[in-house]
């Protein structure tokens, strides 16, 4: 695969170009499109993209850092629609469940909290990327993910109990 294909795939579609904060960025970009997937075409389509997106990102950091060990250059961000994608389906799972496509507060809520535990990286996001390896690229935002989901379902629950 050429250079400027890897480089599109890795950007986002040269999301992770923009400044400041590209990984801000591309995960507003992976909010686009990630809730167009789910809006248009359904849960099962937005489970599969986060499935190819994490394997295609796992394939082609590996392939763009394979020289450069150590590294985690801030245009990268096919991680970050990887770990929201993957935040992005716990609520996506919730409003599946219920027959219906989700509405603004799941997904902005996934996102707010994917981008803080991606800055904060605590506990195994950390570990993740403190590897210093391309897998550790992917693996520090697929925690933050799992976090950032799990984050949202008490954040929804919080509301739905108390404050509906």
């Amino acid at each position: 695969m050429s250079p400027a294909t890897l480089r599109f795939i890795t950007t986002f579609g040269y999301s992770g170009l923009l400044r400041p904060a590209p990984g801000t960025w591309g995960s507003l970009a992976a909010l686009l499109v990630g809730w167009g997937i789910e809006r248009w075409l359904g849960f099962w389509p937005l489970v599969a993209a986060t499935v190819a997106v994490s394997a295609l990102g796992f394939w082609s950091v590996g392939e763009v850092l394979k020289d450069r060990p150590g590294e985690d250059p801030s245009e990268i961000v096919i991680d970050e629609v990887a770990g929201l994608w993957l935040a992005m389906l716990f609520p996506a799972a919730g409003f599946w469940m219920r027959d219906m496509a989700m509405v603004w507060p799941g997904p902005v809520a996934a996102f707010l909290f994917f981008r803080l535990f991606d800055i904060w990286k605590p506990w195994l996001v950390g570990r993740a990327d403190r590897r210093g390896d391309a897998p550790g690229v992917m693996l520090d935002d697929l925690w933050a993910g799992v976090f950032a989901g799990l984050c949202t379902l008490v954040a929804a629950a919080v509301y739905h109990i108390w404050l509906v």
